[in-house]
């Protein structure tokens, strides 16, 4: 960087209240970041699955995100070097480190934590700034108030102040629902925006025994959308909800509710608006994840902006989907806290007819945290600050979840629940949230639970033959590599310790799973014989066992310091250049 453009840079960086310090060289785009100018007549800003992160964290992306059939070679099935030459960011600069896996310490060491609600509280009220805000819509896609483990203390509570001092307008959710129905309506009676939902209803036989609902003819439980004007325009807002909530996550939560994909509803809704409320813009607040939305758009018409989340993938700008009356544009905006989406569209004769967007990651050294904000956060994590940081081991390794197969915190995890439980086996869900730890860290307790919070994180063991072991794999890839978008459900592929597999994510459920082998022999895994298999977070029952994050406690104060792993990665077949794959640290076949 020439002494020139260091003092420009530094000039803008007082100028919008970004912090003195470390300077990065890369893209000229990064001199204005934060620099983004109405383009249009309304804005939208968009934040999802943040998980509970209400401070700055390490996140790294992934580096398998599988595309099979259809999805591959196609957003967000891209990773890596291949996304950076998909939209053009060159390697090695500040968009390189927010969008991908590459020198993911290095460049996290270089430019420092992501996210923070602090941070984010700066750009945002920045960017209403710069469009006005009574032209501006603030949209939470949900997945808010789980994975932390202050949030684990206080029911989510501590999110939905958070939220509050944001300036949230709009919210949908997901993990929502795994609080019991009496937190969730505390938590939405504090709330100051609106909380919308279309496919979540009511059971018959709840109604009948007088169940909350929003509206008693149709049964929805929460409003079904929103109607918003801003400046001179009206936006409806329609929330979508995760389809598969009761299967994913325990039902016992919220038994007394359905929720599914309803394209029929959602299409009649959207006509329905249209004809009688004539919004200007037509939004989907939409927790499907970002494959189910792009189907969703080619199905359903007259929504304008799908603002997605779930899957939390970071794609730099919207997909365009054609569809019966025109097209909609899909987007999803990450997770963790780490990117804030804004679109401005421009409106002619009550229809959008362009747009602009622009999906900001939020570096915490680049944006002064904000004053109220950050205030806020430190008297409401006080109480538990000292139980929260407690050492437990350190890492002489990155630590990492995010990836269609096995991370390296999830390693840690199941050789937690092997050596601890004694077992042969271990499996731990496939969850996209947890954050990442860099080499040389200590582990704190707030890092373990970063991974682990959630309300129903019981342990158990049990008794498994081999076939049931197969099964378990064949039904979890076929969640996660179906051809039809439909019938995922999100979430990555069983993490697996103690045990190999061959997977073939092109073939159809029951031939995708082959030569699975005992890591510690090598002995080959037989149909009939028993296995001792350790897991956690079990979706059909109450556990009775210990929270998960106690025994991966228990192993760390064992082993002091976590090196050396080996991670147990299947093997994949069929994916060799593939776009959604680099860096395995696994065979491919």
């Amino acid at each position: 960087m020439q002494r020139r453009e260091f003092i420009h840079l530094m000039g803008l960086a007082t100028a919008a209240g970004l912090v003195p310090g470390t300077v990065f060289s890369g893209n000229a785009s990064q001199h204005d970041l934060y620099d983004v100018p109405m383009q249009g007549d309304l804005r939208l800003l968009h934040f999802t699955d943040c998980h509970g992160q209400l401070n700055p964290v390490y996140f790294r992306e992934p580096h398998v995100n599988l595309g099979i059939g259809a999805d591959l070679g196609r957003p967000p099935h891209l990773v890596g070097d291949k996304l950076l030459s998909h939209y053009g960011i060159s390697k090695g600069s500040l968009e390189a480190h927010a969008f991908t896996h590459l020198d993911f310490s290095e460049a996290a060491r270089r430019y420092g934590k992501v996210g923070g609600f602090a941070h984010m509280a700066t750009l945002i009220n920045q960017l209403r700034a710069q469009a006005g805000r009574e032209n501006t819509l603030l949209l939470d896609g949900g997945d808010t108030w789980q994975g932390s483990g202050l949030s684990l203390k206080t029911k989510g509570l501590d999110m939905v102040g958070a939220c509050n001092k944001l300036g949230v307008d709009v919210m949908t959710g997901h993990w929502e629902y795994t609080f019991w129905e009496k937190d969730i309506r505390a938590n939405l009676e504090a709330f100051n925006g609106e909380f919308v939902a279309n496919n979540v209803r009511a059971k018959e036989e709840a109604m009948f025994e007088g169940a909350q609902v929003h509206d008693e003819d149709s049964g929805h439980v929460f409003k079904p959308y929103v109607m918003r004007t801003l400046g001179q325009h009206r936006v409806a807002v329609i929330g979508q909800s995760f389809p598969y909530t009761p299967v994913a996550n325990p039902g016992y939560f919220i038994p007394d509710w359905t929720f599914g994909i309803q394209d029929e509803s959602l299409q009649a809704l959207v006509n329905t608006l249209r004809e009688t409320e004539k919004p200007d813009a037509v939004v989907l607040l939409s927790h499907n994840g970002m494959d189910v939305d792009l189907k969703m758009a080619s199905r359903v018409s007259g929504i304008d902006v799908i603002f997605g989340g779930h899957t939390h993938d970071g794609v730099p700008t919207p997909v365009a989907v054609k569809n019966a009356t025109g097209q909609t544009l899909v987007t999803n905006a990450g997770s963790n806290g780490k990117f804030v989406a804004s679109m401005d569209l421009k409106i002619k004769n009550h229809k959008v007819v362009g747009y602009h967007y622009r999906l900001l990651p939020v570096f915490s050294r680049l944006l002064r945290p904000d004053a109220d904000m950050a205030d806020y956060i430190k008297k409401t994590r006080a109480p538990y600050e000292k139980w929260l940081q407690e050492p437990l081991g350190a890492s002489e390794e990155l630590l990492y979840r995010r990836g269609n197969f096995m991370g390296s915190f999830d390693q840690l995890t199941c050789d937690s629940l092997r050596e601890v439980l004694g077992a042969d086996i271990a499996f731990s869900p496939g969850f996209r949230w947890g954050t990442s730890i860099l080499p040389g860290q200590s582990i704190t307790r707030e890092h373990v639970l970063d991974q682990t919070a959630t309300n129903y994180s019981h342990t158990y063991i049990r008794q498994m033959e081999g076939q049931e072991i197969k099964v378990v794999l064949e039904d979890v890839a076929d969640n996660l590599f179906h051809t039809d978008p439909y019938l995922r459900q999100g979430g990555d592929m069983v993490r697996v310790g103690g045990l190999y597999y061959q997977i073939d994510p092109s073939q159809v459920m029951g031939k995708r799973i082959s030569n699975m082998t005992l890591a510690a022999t090598g002995e080959k895994i037989q149909a009939k014989k028993c296995y001792s298999v350790a897991g956690w977070a079990g979706v059909h029952s109450v556990g009775a066992g210990a929270p998960v994050w106690e025994v991966i406690e228990d192993y760390l104060l064992a082993v002091g310091v976590v090196k050396n792993q080996v991670l147990h990665t299947p093997s994949v077949s069929g994916v060799k250049g593939n776009p959604g794959i680099q860096g395995y640290r696994g065979e491919l076949l």
